[in-house]
Formats: structure tokens, C-alpha cells, sequence
């Protein structure tokens, strides 16, 4: 009788083991989900990580794709819809995040390139100055539509129209995936190689 008892629950173990390993995945405390939905499209958790500044925790942060991207580059280079979810984990004042976004951008960009986007990155950087400051759990959502634009979200609401162009969503996700990103840990967390 010890046998089958044993055969259950090893077989019970089993099944618990795949669905933990199919559940969310967790940052600092903060759970990304395996998959959203963004304008009809799947688009699922390319990697997320953990944004650190003087060995505070500042933010925890995920990027979705709609196909898996293993390196940074490839995650730049994906096309169709992609998601970046950030959620504070202190408070931060709105000018602070702001411009570090701007500075990110900047220093990922030649002087030109920069030139050609700056009024769209002074767009987005007033709307995150209106909002004051992101307390703690604050939640930020950057959706990078390829027909519509970028769709900025804070705490579950839009602020404003989308802004357009590629070029300016490419240069957004250059902040944390470019060749000089905030984090280079964070870099490899967003794209992490796989097996």
C-alpha cells in the first residue's frame, strides 16, 4: 500500500513543480504576467529585472514581445506591438524619472538622431512632469504600437494622444537595451539568452 501512496505523490509533486513553472514571473515583489493583451495581440514577457540606482531598489520593470528576442539587439530589432511595464518600488519625483528617460534616450542616440526626436521627447516628458510625483507601486505603461505610436499609461490611465514614430520608440527602448543602457544588468535581463 506504501508504494502507490508514494507513486502519488510523487506524481502530485510533479504536476504542482510544471504549474509553478508556469506562473508569473516575480521582481522585487512585483508580478509580470506570463502574457498581456495589447490591441488583440498576445505579446509575451521577453525578461524583466530590477532597476537599481546607488543600491536602492528604484524600479522593477518587463518587456513584452511578440516573439521571443535573446539578445538586445534582436529585442530592438522586433517588430509588431511590444509592452514595457515599469512599477516603482520608492517614490520617485515625476522630474527625476522623467529625465532620466530623457538622458537614456539622449545618450543612445547620435546628435541628429537625437535633434529629430527631441520635441517628441519633451512631449512625453511633460505629460510625466503633469502627473507630479509616482509614489511607491506606481505603475508606468509604454506601449509601442506600430500603426498608432507610443501609448503612454500611468496608474490604469492614458495621458494624451499616442506619440508617433518608430524612431521614437526605438530610441525609448534604447534607454534600457542600447549600447549605453541605464543598467547593464537590467540589458541582459530584458533579452536574457536563452538554451
Amino acid at each position: 500500500m506504501a508504494a502507490p501512496h508514494r507513486f502519488r505523490t510523487f506524481v502530485l509533486a510533479c504536476l504542482l513543480g510544471i504549474a509553478q513553472a508556469a506562473t508569473a514571473t516575480e521582481v522585487a515583489g512585483v508580478r509580470f504576467d506570463d502574457t498581456v493583451e495589447v490591441q488583440s495581440a498576445t505579446l509575451r514577457l521577453n525578461g524583466a529585472g530590477l532597476r537599481t540606482r546607488f543600491f536602492f531598489k528604484v524600479y522593477a520593470i518587463g518587456l513584452y514581445l511578440s516573439a521571443e528576442a535573446a539578445t538586445p539587439a534582436a529585442a530592438l530589432a522586433a517588430t509588431g506591438a511590444k509592452r514595457v511595464r515599469i512599477v516603482t518600488l520608492r517614490e520617485v519625483s515625476a522630474e527625476k524619472f522623467a529625465d532620466a528617460l530623457m538622458n537614456g534616450v539622449r545618450a543612445n542616440q547620435t546628435p541628429e538622431a537625437y535633434a529629430r526626436i527631441e520635441p517628441r521627447v519633451l512631449d512625453l516628458r511633460a505629460r510625466m512632469l503633469a502627473r507630479g510625483s509616482a509614489k511607491e507601486g506606481t505603475e508606468v505603461i509604454l506601449d509601442l504600437l506600430p500603426t498608432a505610436g507610443t501609448v503612454l499609461q500611468v496608474d490604469g490611465d492614458r495621458l494624451g494622444e499616442p506619440i508617433p514614430g518608430a524612431d521614437f520608440q526605438h530610441a525609448l527602448l534604447s534607454v534600457w537595451l542600447g549600447g549605453a543602457p541605464v543598467d547593464e544588468g537590467l540589458r541582459k535581463a530584458l533579452a536574457p539568452a536563452r538554451p
